[in-house]
């Protein structure tokens, strides 16, 4: 690790980490408050129809079958496309800084001429990177918080179950990190490498919708990164997700491995 490297990742990161960071806690706020109010007037019968029970069940990536409880609109303001788009963002604008953004924009060559390997480079631009994103998450959390308190009582969701949801997010974020890392370490622009990231989570989101539906989509669920993360059954159950979360986490520290290992290895020169 290099306290210059680390310095130098802060002041980069910082603008994109704020942005985030308070666009997920507004993100949060508003639909911790909205959500419950909604469930509130959503009849019972309304929910006995198959197309919404199963829209629900898509949206939340549970079994159309399941009873549908208040635990299942607790948990949208954590699954809720943008909340996700938000933190994937910040984990691919962070991850892919190094190497593709540097040789994208001329500056690598004089990155790599400090005193530092290449594997210390990429240690310290990876603690940046995580306790940024610690950040975020938590802006995130307060900003659920916050929404909470404007609902009845009976709907709020405890804050020991919003911080194991919380771990499980993180744990998803290390995993989409560690992706953006492989991409990044195998790439000379930022902007592709970004793209392809983002498809292949798009093409993960899209399984997990279509599993509820589609009967090929759900043998092949697991191959997406949001079958290892279901907050609705923590809400229901308040149990930890460890096997989840160990599945994404060992996925994550792969990635990363093996993108230090191009990086390492791999010419670099600016382009």
């Amino acid at each position: 690790m290099n306290r210059g490297v680390m310095l130098k990742a802060v002041y980069e990161s910082w603008p994109a980490t704020l942005m985030c960071g308070l666009l997920l806690a507004g993100v949060e706020a508003i639909v911790a408050y909205v959500i419950p109010t909604f469930q509130a007037q959503f009849s019972e019968s309304l929910m006995q129809i198959e197309f919404i029970q199963t829209f629900v069940s898509a949206m939340l990536g549970i079994d159309a079958a399941e009873q549908l409880g208040p635990e299942a609109f607790a948990a949208f303001p954590w699954v809720h496309p943008v909340v996700l788009a938000v933190v994937w963002t910040h984990a691919l604008v962070s991850c892919t800084r190094v190497p593709a953004g540097e040789v994208d924009r001329g500056t690598i060559d004089l990155t790599l001429t400090l005193p530092v390997t290449r594997w210390g480079i990429l240690a310290s631009e990876t603690i940046v990177w995580i306790g940024t994103g610690v950040v975020v998450l938590l802006a995130g959390l307060a900003g659920n918080e916050i929404g909470s308190q404007f609902v009845v009582e009976e709907f709020r969701v405890p804050l020991e179950r919003k911080l194991i949801i919380l771990a499980n997010l993180f744990c998803l974020y290390l995993a989409v990190g560690g992706l953006a890392w492989l991409v990044s370490a195998s790439s000379n622009r930022r902007g592709p490498a970004i793209i392809i990231v983002f498809v292949v989570l798009l093409a993960s989101f899209l399984l997990n919708f279509l599993s509820q539906f589609w009967s090929v989509a759900e043998r092949i669920s697991f191959l997406g990164i949001l079958d290892y993360y279901r907050p609705v059954y923590v809400l229901r159950d308040g149990s930890v997700p460890w096997y989840d979360m160990s599945i994404l986490l060992a996925v994550g520290v792969v990635l990363w491995i093996i993108a230090g290992a191009i990086f390492a290895r791999r010419d670099v020169c600016t382009v």
